[in-house]
């Protein structure tokens, strides 16, 4: 069996010019591709770094929701992005338009995160306080 080489998250976008300007200009995930197709048929690839995948039970989520939000508020699937500073970071996203779910709160696990309604989807930044792992 070959190995994986790659994880792409594929999400439709309801106003896909507007969330383009989220993920890429404001968030600055690099534009790896974008291809038209027709009847205004639009893609765009964007790099999000490393990417992996992490599997949770429900008592993992109630657990992640409290800490982070204080409340259940997670959706089925949720991005996380790894950033180098989650205040300002989410800052800007506010700016461009997330809705704030709840302010950088320090976790057990020694990272800052915010979670935030982003176009089409639930996110988490979030800034290892000890350094990339």
């Amino acid at each position: 069996m070959g190995k994986v080489l790659q994880m792409r998250l594929v999400v439709e976008a309801d106003d896909y010019d507007a969330a383009v300007a989220f993920y890429r200009d404001a968030l600055g995930l690099d534009e790896e591709a974008a291809f038209q197709g027709e009847g205004d048929a639009r893609v765009m690839i964007l790099d999000a770094g490393r990417a992996t995948l992490e599997i949770i039970n429900p008592a993992q989520k109630r657990l992640i929701d409290d800490v982070e939000v204080g409340r259940p508020v997670a959706p089925k699937f949720r991005l996380a992005f790894e950033v180098t500073d989650a205040a300002g970071t989410t800052e800007t996203l506010t700016a461009a338009g997330a809705t704030l779910v709840a302010e950088p709160t320090e976790t057990p696990w020694r990272s800052l995160n915010a979670r935030l309604e982003a176009p089409d989807l639930q996110i988490t930044v979030f800034q290892e306080l000890d350094g990339p792992r």
